[in-house]
């Protein structure tokens, strides 16, 4: 049995802003920290390109989030697009 040790580098939200290119250019594993706590996590991907069902899943978490954030304040796609118009009138 071979086990495989992965290290993870353990960073502040501060740090992470401040070295985010050489952060994002590390091989290994970043757990960002706010107040110590974590904030967020890291993981670099091999490869050129994220995998097809990776990004089908993060595109329907983003519209599942953006879907409740406008129910939670009782907007519709109509409202936006209406003020989308509204302001695109407003600045001719």
């Amino acid at each position: 049995m071979v086990i495989e040790v992965v290290t993870m580098k353990i960073t502040t939200i501060k740090e992470f802003r401040d070295k985010a290119t050489t952060i994002l250019k590390s091989p290994e594993p970043v757990l960002v920290t706010r107040r110590g706590k974590a904030a967020g996590l890291y993981f670099p991907l091999e490869g050129d390109s994220i995998p097809l069902d990776l990004r089908m899943n993060l595109q329907l978490s983003i519209a599942d989030l953006v879907k409740k954030s406008l129910e939670q304040k009782g907007l519709s796609e109509e409202n936006i697009l209406e003020d989308f118009e509204t302001f695109r009138d407003d600045r001719s």
